[in-house]
């Protein structure tokens, strides 16, 4: 009956970038009391093994692994992987630096360190993955399918979690293996095979692990010695052959050879799979061999099946009962707050290293690169690693970030300094930059200006059109006047810094740079800062004869308080606060004629696990298991609202208990408000863990249903307990409804749309109608037994005293019409992206008389349109550069925004004689026209006829012109006239 049935063996080893160790840690070998772990033997014992047999395969992935290793080889062994590779016998799959997460990832950080990891592999060897192996990511996401795995040219994509209710469906359905569509724009123009494995990512049963010390009975074929056992374990393995073919398609069948860190002596892996095949396939009854993910979804293409589709993605993934992974959607939130914020600050050093000219021997970006990259592993920005790795990729990132620092410093003394106006020997201008801003510490800012010296302070815009911004700074004194470029006196307003600030500031100061603040800075000096597209506006801050504006109307209203009700607003957006209830009550703008109650609270969960049963799920870094249902966090009657009004900004300040401040602004000129917290440290005196939340209420009648977006791309419709695959058995009710959110999250009525931006990763829902929650920190004292074997427990010391974590951060909400907030949500998401970026230098006399003040590296008047940014522009050296330029719009999402717009390249590089422009795959190791060629055809089930898909059309090589379709994003690599 299974005399067809093929085996395909597929040798791997799963090499965490990092979770239980340091990436270094287990590339040596070293600190093994935690964890048996040396990739190094892994790749060192693979070469041999696989040149003692021409059959043998065997597939790696990581290549922030493979780089350590390929650095350390010999001209010879290079030689002959090079060969094992273009034979075939060795196979890179996926090839990213990491085996990126997909929930708490910015699409733009995905394709960075994947593109970093095939450009190698290119480079090196010359050839382009075509699998896509997510083997090991706690769910997965659409843009994961569409973008990180049809646009950069893979055939296939495998993983191993999916819902345990899903799972059991679809085994009984022969459905594991899909043809997934992950977007509503491109539909099948960009779908991919997509394979869940039957159970997970290991081999089918406990009787298949040859480790050296493993358990499972190797195949004794030797007559002459005792305990022969070639008939039982040929039996073993046909029973497990079939089990799996009995829920697949086709008579091909794949097992996954390996798991976590296996193969360190490969030998005694390819010893017994060797004799498997042999025998096996003496047995007859099914044919087992040697074999990679590619030849499998080769086999599985020819067998001309018609395979199920599916939609959407793979979130929130459950293993059992009550064992939702929704916790890691938050879990370090002061973590993924720094990946997201070195991010966007790798964007815009790329882009300013690109206008000086990049140089490998003065600093540069490849470290900050390298940091970035290792940071999107599935238990890195995760937060599901130890903690001492934890430390280890803010160390990386740190590192990473001081070297792009230097390197943006450097690009600014060149930009800035004037061709026409210096003698060549004036000395370099040393800028330097605020990395500690968010805590009110900026050293640069801070002097009091007796000296007579100008603070000379250069904005930079990475965004591809024009903007006008808010910039905050502290200030010593009152005595402050800012003018622009020009030398013109422009409005600005000073914000006193309230006690909180100054306490985070003094001990976070000191954790990070071990010493205290010798001085406190009195305010935040506010102004409006307007800046060109890809470039820089000068501002001056000096001494002024008398103080600038300082928030005037400093009101405070208590709780009780007679006063009713008071608005705060400069412009159309207006919040009504009640004075009695000391609390937001209204929503007014009344330009677009929107008008909504709303309420703003902390809750937290208790989480599960601190005085239960042994048998019992605990909430943990990976799993979310409330105890109950939420608990309100009351506002402390005794402090009062604080309200600051002036020129630029209102602000109204809560102190809502001794560990939650929270400080909500409105900004002249913007219809959006922006609220910023400080939640920590979170007490656990009582032996209770605590998941901190904050919710909006309104009373849009949402009816269940709230979009949250993948990866900071597309927005998927969520319907709380349901899902679309499967009739959901509902056992955790919050847990289970909680999705991850990188840009936002929107619920909407038939007269309304409410959205929120997020400033980093976080988890989130919609549990009530008209409800939003994000979940912005959380402190456990349990371990959730998945592996990482400690409580997310996070700390912060200070010569040896140690609080709790505290995380600042920010969202922002806003209430449009129905059909008119995704404009809001697409450009404002680009701006939380890409903040401005402030350099700070001194100046004695007119700076403007010997430097470049304003600078856009776009032609004079071009600026992008609005719907498309640019999300790489990055110098690759020998006078080539890499442009992506994305389309920031689903179609359908926007009346006049989802429609194809274009970008004249010759605007964008003015300056500069293009010589030609290739199109590349996503992931820029081969030309687009090259990978459409070799795209595998799948048949889809019952697949209804799609309205036709649309791309922009081919570059004319004389216009230049550029043409994106809604969601489209479309890679260059250009190369200039010298």
């Amino acid at each position: 009956m299974y005399s067809g049935l093929n085996v395909h063996l597929v040798p791997h080893t799963h090499d965490d970038v990092g979770w239980l160790k340091t990436v270094d840690q287990y590339y040596v070998g070293s600190n093994n009391s935690i964890q048996g772990a040396c990739v190094q033997n892994v790749l060192d014992s693979l070469i041999p093994a696989l040149l003692a047999n021409r059959n043998r395969k065997f597939i790696y992935v990581e290549q922030a692994f493979f780089q350590r290793w390929w650095r350390e080889q010999s001209e010879f062994v290079q030689k002959t992987v090079k060969q094992l590779v273009k034979s075939g016998q060795l196979e890179f799959i996926n090839g990213g630096m990491c085996m990126h997460d997909e929930a708490a990832t910015h699409y733009i950080d995905m394709i960075d360190q994947t593109t970093l990891g095939h450009r190698f592999i290119k480079q090196e060897f010359g050839v382009t993955p075509r699998i896509g192996w997510q083997i090991d990511p706690f769910g997965h996401s659409a843009v994961q399918a569409y973008l990180l795995g049809a646009e950069v040219g893979f055939d296939s994509l495998f993983f191993g979690r999916i819902d345990y209710q899903d799972r059991a469906k679809r085994k009984g359905e022969k459905s594991l293996e899909v043809v997934w569509q992950g977007s509503k724009s491109f539909g099948s123009s960009a779908q991919i095979f997509s394979g869940a494995f039957p159970e997970n990512y290991e081999p089918p049963t406990s009787n298949f692990y040859f480790e050296v010390n493993d358990a499972s009975p190797i195949v004794q074929d030797d007559i002459d010695l005792f305990d022969y056992n070639v008939p039982d374990r040929v039996n073993d393995f046909v029973a497990a052959a079939i089990s799996q073919a009995n829920i697949t398609r086709t008579n091909h069948i794949m097992w996954t050879m390996g798991t976590d860190f296996k193969y360190q002596y490969a030998e005694t892996w390819f010893r017994q799979l060797d004799k498997f095949i042999h025998y096996v396939n003496q047995d007859g009854r099914v044919h087992a061999l040697y074999s990679t993910p590619s030849i499998y979804t080769d086999a599985k293409h020819a067998a001309n099946e018609a395979w199920p589709i599916k939609t959407d993605d793979f979130f929130p993934y459950a293993d059992r009962v009550n064992g939702y992974w929704t916790g890691y959607f938050t879990s370090r939130p002061a973590l993924k707050g720094y990946v997201r914020f070195t991010s966007g600050y790798y964007l815009a050093a790329r882009q300013l290293e690109y206008f000086k000219g990049k140089s490998s021997s003065s600093p540069n970006t490849d470290s900050l690169a390298d940091a970035l990259a290792i940071a999107q592993h599935h238990d890195a920005v995760s937060g599901t690693e130890k903690q001492h790795v934890a430390n280890d990729y803010a160390k990386r990132l740190s590192i990473g970030y001081t070297e792009a620092e230097k390197a943006v410093a450097a690009s600014f003394a060149f930009l800035t300094k004037a061709a026409n106006k210096t003698d060549g020997r004036t000395p370099q201008i040393k800028f330097q930059q605020c990395p500690l801003l968010n805590i009110s510490y900026c050293p640069a800012s801070e002097s009091d200006f007796s000296d007579g010296k100008d603070l000379v302070v250069v904005v930079y815009n990475p965004l591809g059109r024009k903007r006008e911004d808010v910039i905050r700074i502290p200030v010593a004194n009152e005595n402050v006047v800012v003018r622009d470029s020009s030398g013109k006196e422009i409005q600005s307003q000073l914000l006193p810094i309230p006690d909180t600030f100054l306490g985070l500031r003094s001990y976070y100061a000191k954790a990070y740079l071990g010493v205290s603040p010798s001085v406190n800075p009195k305010y935040w000096l506010a102004f409006s800062a307007i800046v060109p597209p890809l470039g820089f506006s000068t501002y001056y801050v000096s001494k002024a004869k008398q103080a600038a504006t300082i928030s005037d109307s400093h009101r405070e209203y208590r709780s009780g308080s007679q006063s009713d009700t008071f608005e705060v607003g400069l412009g159309n957006l207006k919040l009504i606060y009640s004075g009695k209830e000391a609390k937001l009550t209204q929503y007014i703008n009344r330009k677009r004629k929107v008008k909504e109650s709303i309420d703003q609270t902390y809750k937290f969960y208790a989480s599960y696990g601190d005085d239960f049963t042994d048998d019992a799920q605990a909430s943990g870094a990976y799993i979310f298991r409330p105890n109950g249902s939420s608990i309100p966090i009351h506002y402390n009657k005794k402090s009062p609202l604080t309200v600051f009004r002036g020129p630029i900004v209102h602000e109204v300040h809560q102190k809502i208990n001794s560990w939650i401040y929270q400080t909500t602004r409105l900004f002249k000129g913007k219809e959006h408000a922006e609220v910023e917290f400080i939640v920590g440290p979170i007490p656990i005196d009582n032996g209770v863990g605590k998941e901190i939340a904050t919710e909006i209420k309104t009373n849009l009648a949402s009816s269940k249903t709230f979009y949250t977006d993948s990866n900071g791309r597309d927005f998927i419709e969520r319907v709380r307990d349901y899902r679309k695959d499967w009739n959901l058995e509902v056992n955790q009710p919050v847990a289970g409804n909680y999705y991850p959110i990188n840009l936002g999250i929107y619920l909407k009525d038939k007269q309304s749309e409410f959205s929120v931006l997020v400033d980093r990763s976080v988890g989130g829902s919609s549990i009530q109608d008209g409800h939003v929650e994000l979940m912005v920190h959380r402190r456990l004292l349990n371990d959730d037994s998945r592996g990482v074997a400690e409580a997310l427990n996070e700390t912060v010391c200070v010569s040896d005293k140690c609080a709790g974590l505290t995380v600042l951060g920010k969202y922002y909400f806003r209430i449009d019409p129905v059909g008119e907030g995704a404009r809001w949500r697409r450009t404002f998401g680009q701006e939380i992206y890409s903040p401005l970026l402030l350099a700070f230098t001194e100046s004695e006399g007119n700076w403007g008389d010997s430097h470049v003040t304003t600078f856009s590296g776009l032609d004079s008047s071009y600026g992008l349109p609005e719907n498309v940014a640019i999300i790489t522009l990055q110098a690759l050296g020998n006078g080539e550069v890499l442009l992506r330029l994305a389309h920031l719009f689903e179609i359908g999402e926007d009346v006049n925004l989802s429609v194809k717009s274009s970008v004249e390249l010759k605007k964008v590089f003015g300056n500069k004689q293009i010589n030609k422009v290739t199109e590349a795959s996503l992931s820029a190791n081969q030309e687009r026209a090259e990978m459409e060629k070799k795209r595998l055809v799948w048949q889809v089930k019952g697949s209804s006829p799609e309205p036709k898909v649309s791309r922009g059309g081919p570059v004319d090589p004389e216009k230049l012109i550029v043409e994106l379709a809604p969601m489209e994003i479309r890679t260059f690599i250009i190369n200039f006239k010298h």
